[in-house]
């Protein structure tokens, strides 16, 4: 909201009263989280981490995957209008490339509040040590694996409970 602050007019304070009742259709935005104010040694720190592990890799397809959902959902309600939405989708993307950078700053921003400057420090020059480098390249897929064993652990686990269950109903003399 910051980038719309400003003076209003008279006029232009008359205008947006007057389009008060279709701005109320709109969607109210939802806050962005308050971040604690850090150092700004700290979220360089912060930046540095997070370039190391790779992080935007997360959220390099965020604009355009927003846009196509958004361009889909339009298009469920005007399929009359799939050329125009389509050019407007590439007009869209153009003007908005790069907004992407607003996630790894805001990243930054909450690992410098989580994280004191001296920590962050300490943890860029421990992702530089060998071991660091180690933990860098081999937690995704530890990380990976261990989402996997989780899932095969509740699918084999929810057959052990089915089971249960199911004997525990046929001691009531139910069947199912």
């Amino acid at each position: 909201m910051k980038r719309f602050s400003g003076l209003l007019s008279a006029a232009a304070l008359a205008a947006g009263l007057a389009l008060a009742p279709a701005m109320a259709q709109q969607p109210q935005l939802p806050p962005m989280p308050q971040v604690k104010q850090s150092t700004p040694a700290a979220i360089g720190y912060a930046k540095e981490i997070l370039q190391m592990k790779n992080v935007q890799v997360m959220y390099a397809g965020a604009v355009p995957g927003i846009i196509e959902k958004t361009k889909t959902g339009l298009l469920q309600q005007y399929l009359n209008y799939q050329k125009d939405l389509n050019e407007v989708a590439l007009v869209i993307a153009k003007n908005l490339g790069g907004s992407e950078k607003e996630i790894g700053e805001g990243m930054a921003q909450l690992y410098a509040a989580e994280f004191t400057e001296q920590e962050l420090k300490d943890l860029v020059i421990f992702y530089k040590t060998p071991l660091g480098q180690k933990l860098l390249t081999s937690e995704p897929k530890a990380i990976n694996d261990s989402l996997q064993y989780m899932q095969q652990w509740a699918q084999q686990f929810g057959v052990i409970v089915n089971a249960q269950f199911k004997a525990e109903m046929k001691k009531r003399g139910k069947d199912i």
